[in-house]
């Protein structure tokens, strides 16, 4: 069996025959429930498929038309590609034939027709008025240049052009992408002796085969799919589009209900606030106020909370808002699902939109920022590559996860880094360090600006200094150590600076001037260091000799240390430059000569005693030149 992945779906008036034609297009009777039966009303959602003249089949939702079942024709209608929008040609349109239409456009149906029904009861003149009557009220609509097209259940006519027209439209309509990872808002539910729990809906986004790992949300039940059904037949696979039954293997299915959503594990989570932009309906009675109380209907799920306005005082009809909802039940949702919201009591459609964010914070009406970043999401729903920018501004890390950014645009990683590899050659964002994560080229730069106003402010306080310790930075700017160490590389890479060995940072192109007082200071601890070579006067007395204060000296010694001329060993040791690099001599001819170190045979060839030998012995330790091996040193393999 081939399945055109889209669906038809009919709206309209309770008692306008919608069941009935379905039933007349597919010999499928789609009340199912006795209850439906014997009170001839469509109370829940039914299905039935109908087949192209090319052998394809499309599935067909029939939705209740009473008032007091539209969260069961919301539910429904959330999966429609096509509507067929009914209308007795005996009644014209009437409130649920309005309501349905005002929903079928909040949820972004783009495409449909308009069946005019029972006009074997009429005379040729009531169906025209009727007609009249459709079109005014459509006039406006995604429906208004639809064909209108008469028809009886009853007596077939009109079927045959009915027929012709839906399978032109369908066979011509833009499949259901089946790309992203997979979401089904579950319709039914239900248990199957012999096969355990059966989920049934229409998949959003992605696809499932036998085998795959599912998860049920938000009861975050996980099980193996063991079979398939699409239109009653058993499958492989299913897809977007598709009318789907699962078989779900460890999923208790009283956990589950309408409402909840089967998904690829890891890239959703319930959530009870939810940014969105929400148009008012044109013809309400009056305005939508701040937290007001409301019904949220998106997928087959509804949730009760309240709609908080983040950029109007009050949406008057026909306008549009930033708003988050803050919901007593979570939902299961993605940027770019349509909703349609509800007054909590009584029960009356007041708008809708689209949902924007899976909010982690609480949004403060008026704040300007806010605004911006909702605007900016809302514009870059259009485009994938345009949505994983927005992430990347608005994260609360200024360098992402990978993994993150894939849950953020529900994709996979690969899929995920292409978009980011497509972005990176536009110069919107780079790959920032070694572990997978990517940063806005915007923040790039913030954070670039940040970091050589933190370099600037360390010289300045330190003037003496030739080089900075990474840790005095990462102390200084409060950057988390990976972060740090990649805006290093980048400027190093734009030649702004180098990076030494021991985590040293040398700005390029860094001059110190010194003044008389502290060019003598530096000469004279010059000189001492290097008289004494093996056996170098303290701190102290370096001060003494040249008559300068501690507070003095020690950036002095900081500044020789920078430029080389000086080796800090360990706590109050330094040796002159040249002194250290003759004892890294002397330790390697002893040990290649000896096979490891002979530490007397050091100690005389170098003139100095213990107390400044074993300190010079655990320097080269550190500094990787030799390391403790049974019992004696050895140079280090390299």
């Amino acid at each position: 069996m081939q399945i055109q992945p889209i669906v038809i779906g009919t709206a309209g008036h309770i008692d306008h025959g919608k069941s009935s034609l379905v039933r007349a297009l597919t010999g499928i009777d789609p009340d199912r429930l006795k209850e439906e039966k014997e009170r001839g009303m469509t109370i829940d959602l039914g299905f039935a498929c109908m087949e192209l003249p090319d052998g394809r089949k499309v599935g067909i939702i029939d939705v209740p038309g009473h008032e007091r079942f539209i969260r069961n024709m919301v539910a429904g209608a959330s999966g429609i590609d096509l509507v067929v929008l009914v209308v007795a040609a005996d009644d014209g349109v009437m409130p649920q034939t309005r309501e349905h239409l005002s929903i079928m456009q909040l949820l972004g149906v783009k495409r449909g027709l308009v069946a005019l029904t029972k006009v074997d009861v009429v005379d040729p003149d009531m169906a025209e008025l009727a007609a009249e009557d459709v079109r005014d009220a459509v006039r406006g609509t995604f429906l208004e240049d639809a064909p209108i097209l008469p028809v009886s259940s009853t007596v077939g006519t009109g079927l045959e052009d009915l027929r012709g027209k839906l399978m032109e439209m369908a066979a011509g309509a833009e499949p259901r992408p089946a790309e992203g990872v997979f979401r089904m808002p579950i319709q039914r539910v239900f248990s199957a002796r012999g096969f355990g729990t059966i989920l049934t809906g229409i998949p959003v986004t992605g696809s499932v085969q036998v085998g795959d790992v599912l998860e049920a949300l938000p009861s975050a039940q996980k099980g193996k799919v063991r079979g398939i059904q699409a239109y009653h037949e058993r499958a492989e696979s299913a897809r977007a589009g598709h009318s789907t039954a699962l078989n779900l293997a460890d999923v208790d299915h009283h956990r589950v209900e309408r409402g909840h959503v089967v998904v690829t594990p890891g890239f959703f989570k319930p959530a009870r606030m939810v940014g969105a932009r929400l148009t008012a309906l044109a013809d309400l009675e009056r305005p939508i106020v701040n937290r007001m109380r409301v019904r949220v209907h998106t997928g087959t799920s509804e949730a009760v909370g309240e709609v908080v306005l983040l950029d109007e005082e009050e949406l008057a009809p026909g306008a549009g808002a930033l708003v988050q909802f803050r919901l007593e039940q979570p939902l299961v949702c993605a940027p770019g699902d349509r909703f349609v919201m509800r007054l909590a009591s009584p029960v009356v459609t007041l708008g809708g939109g689209v949902v924007l964010e899976e909010s982690r914070h609480r949004l403060k009406r008026f704040k300007s920022f806010v605004i911006e970043e909702l605007s900016r999401q809302h514009e870059s729903l259009s485009s994938l590559e345009e949505l994983l920018e927005s992430h990347l501004r608005r994260a609360d890390s200024v360098w992402v996860p990978l993994d993150e950014l894939a849950v953020a645009i529900k994709r996979d990683r690969r899929d995920t880094q292409q978009y980011l590899e497509s972005l990176a050659q536009r110069d919107r964002v780079r790959e920032l360090g070694s572990a997978g994560r990517w940063i806005h080229t915007d923040a790039l730069e913030r954070e670039l600006a940040k970091l050589e106003l933190v370099v600037e402010g360390w010289f300045a306080k330190n003037p003496l200094r030739h080089v900075v310790d990474v840790r005095e930075l990462r102390s200084a700017s409060s950057l988390e150590p990976g972060l740090l160490s990649a805006l290093l590389d980048v400027e190093a890479e734009r030649g702004k600076l180098a990076l030494e060995a021991g985590g040293k940072v040398r700005p390029a192109g860094r001059a110190v001037e010194l003044d008389a007082r502290t060019g003598e200071i530096r000469a004279a601890f010059l000189a001492a260091l290097e008289r004494a070579r093996f056996q170098p006067p303290s701190v102290a007395e370096l001060c003494a000799a040249a008559q300068a204060p501690l507070d003095e000296a020690q950036p002095v010694l900081a500044m020789l240390v920078d430029e080389g001329a000086v080796v800090h060993v360990g706590g109050d040791l330094y040796l002159a430059g040249s002194a250290a690099e003759e004892a890294r001599s002397a330790i390697v001819e002893n040990c290649e000569r000896n096979g490891h170190l002979e530490i007397p045979e050091l100690r005389d060839r170098l003139g100095t005693t213990r107390k400044f030998l074993i300190p010079l012995l655990e320097f080269f330790d550190a500094q990787g030149l030799t390391l403790r091996q049974a019992g004696h040193r050895v140079l280090k393999r390299r």
